[in-house]
């Protein structure tokens, strides 16, 4: 068994056989819905450069490196160590979103609320990732989460939202809560909208699957976190 290296496709932990690729997304849309062209659009060729550009560079977007998460001695989060099956998911998705409100707490922001809304697009993006085959933020349609989001009753009842997401597939022993949100950590721009200060709620979704085009036949899994906020003003910039 070999030692740690950097494979084609993302960032070696333990063996060269254990994989976690990273992606990220964030947008607010302010006023009405009919103004969301040009944030999707920015979004939108972002999303591609750095994530499918990021494929085909053979690194993990936002630079992601080995990284360890705070305590959890005080009270630690079921299933943290658990490795995705299609019966373990629930506790899968409530573990990923404990030890993210861990974070924030040790950084003294509150805790994420789980959202329906938020958790029924995260099913959505991890379903389609799997079956269209493919592993980016937007859809291969030119779908952003906050396209997704908009015509759920998420927005109800306010004058703006914020919407992030972060994605990750790994492998192997890198298949578990505590290894994803660990190198989400690792990597800055998704660490950023962990910490962020804006986001309120969130929907976490993971299926023991990964899309073939990464998986290359391995076993893995797929996470995909949302990220959202309501705001009775327009949003911060």
């Amino acid at each position: 068994m070999r030692g740690p290296t950097t494979p084609r496709n993302g960032r070696i932990t333990t063996t060269q056989h254990h994989v976690v690729l990273l992606c990220k997304y964030a947008c607010t849309l302010r006023g009405s819905i009919g103004r969301i062209t040009t944030c999707i659009s920015a979004i939108l060729v972002a999303a591609l450069a750095g994530c499918v550009g990021a494929l085909a560079a053979g690194r993990s977007p936002g630079g992601a490196v080995g990284a360890r998460l705070p305590s959890r001695a005080a009270a630690p989060c079921p299933g943290a160590d658990l490795h995705p099956t299609a019966g373990d998911t629930p506790a899968v998705d409530a573990a990923t979103l404990c030890l993210v409100d861990q974070i924030r707490a040790a950084h003294h922001l509150p805790a994420l609320r789980p959202n329906p809304q938020l958790g029924a697009v995260a099913t959505s993006q991890v379903a389609t990732m799997v079956r269209w085959d493919y592993f980016a933020d937007v859809r291969p349609s030119g779908q952003t989460p906050l396209s997704l989001v908009i015509v759920t009753r998420y927005p109800a009842h306010g004058a703006s939202i914020s919407v992030a997401q972060n994605i990750a597939w790994g492998t192997g022993d890198d298949t578990t809560p505590m290894h994803i949100v660990a190198a989400w950590m690792a990597s800055r721009p998704h660490r950023e909208i962990i910490l962020s200060g804006v986001y309120r709620d969130a929907g976490v979704a993971v299926q023991a699957a990964l899309p073939s085009v990464v998986g290359a036949g391995r076993h893995g899994a797929t996470y995909v976190m949302e990220f959202g906020a309501r705001h009775t003003a327009p949003g911060p910039r």
